[in-house]
């Protein structure tokens, strides 16, 4: 069928990454439009009236917004290479620590940008008791999801950009002594030539 996707994002944001790299998984042709969160477009204040934020995925003109509810919207949609687990226990599950990602461990890393002192040392230690979870989470698979890249794979995608936080911070949160499986789950998906193509840039 002929179905037209577009994508407005935002080069910088994890979350238009994580939308990106499950649109190019699933091998769906899209038109990607670059936002200035600045200045934002009518197209997007028209297709997000809401929150007024990216990433928002357009089909076939209408408008799917929050990057968690897009990746489940692709994958009722287009059946190639399906993200969420068959057994419903698990698709909670990966549901849940979707959840946990972006309502607790991502904010705790990113306001880190903003602090100095004891505040980012408080704050450096609640990001790795976060990790630390997701450490364990690990513990026995290849991905998160289990044997095989899937939903929670991509929604915990936004870990690669812990790196950046902590070149821009001057402090590794995200170290191998103390998170070896997250790191090696990292390296295994830079291998993937999607993942690679969708990091977070360096400007």
């Amino acid at each position: 069928m002929g179905d037209e996707v577009k994508l407005f994002g935002m080069w910088a944001s994890p979350y238009s990454r994580r939308v990106e790299l499950a649109l190019k998984l699933k091998g769906i042709p899209y038109e990607y439009i670059e936002e200035d969160l600045s200045n934002k477009s009518p197209s997007l204040l028209k297709y997000n009236p809401i929150h007024k934020k990216v990433p928002v995925l357009v089909h076939n003109q209408k408008p799917v917004a929050e990057s968690l509810v897009i990746l489940e919207y692709l994958d009722e949609t287009w059946e190639t290479h399906p993200f969420l687990p068959q057994h419903p226990y698990e698709r909670a599950k990966a549901r849940f620590w979707a959840k946990f990602i972006d309502e607790k461990l991502f904010p705790t890393v990113a306001k880190l940008r903003h602090m100095a002192g004891k505040e980012k040392e408080e704050a450096i230690e609640e990001a790795q008791q976060q990790l630390k979870i997701m450490e364990d989470e690990l513990k026995g698979k290849q991905y998160f999801t289990g044997q095989r890249m899937g939903y929670l794979d991509i929604a915990a995608n936004v870990l690669i950009w812990f790196r950046v936080v902590g070149e821009l911070i001057g402090e590794t949160v995200l170290t191998a002594e103390k998170f070896p499986l997250i790191c090696e789950w990292i390296e295994k998906l830079m291998q993937i030539d999607a993942v690679n193509e969708n990091k977070v840039p360096f400007r």
